[in-house]
């Protein structure tokens, strides 16, 4: 198993969620140019409609839905410990990815 997948999958981010399979595609993006973390509206969530099929306010909707899911639902305590500082409310989603990205590719 990837890592991206297995981090996603630790935090509770379950595979049946449609922003799962976007942001694990965001971030092998993000990990193979780190140039779409200076434009993740724009550049990242258009590329990743483009991979899908989607439209790019689709992407914003289904990853703002997938990270909700980690932070009511599943394990909020990882992300805060991979994010290194105190969350003291849900993470946007660029934030959100930024610290996904930072970890993995810390990790590599």
């Amino acid at each position: 198993m990837n890592k991206p997948r297995a981090l996603l999958l630790r935090l509770g981010i379950r595979s049946t969620l449609k922003g799962f399979h976007f942001l694990l595609y965001a971030l092998q993006l993000c990990l193979s140019n780190d140039e779409y973390l200076l434009s993740i509206y724009r550049t990242l969530y258009m590329d990743t409609a483009v991979h899908f099929k989607t439209s790019r306010d689709n992407v914003d909707h289904c990853i703002r839905t997938a990270i909700s899911n980690c932070w009511y639902k599943g394990n909020r305590e990882l992300l805060i410990s991979i994010a290194g500082y105190e969350l003291k409310q849900k993470p946007a989603n660029g934030e959100f990815i930024d610290i996904l990205y930072n970890y993995l590719y810390e990790e590599a």
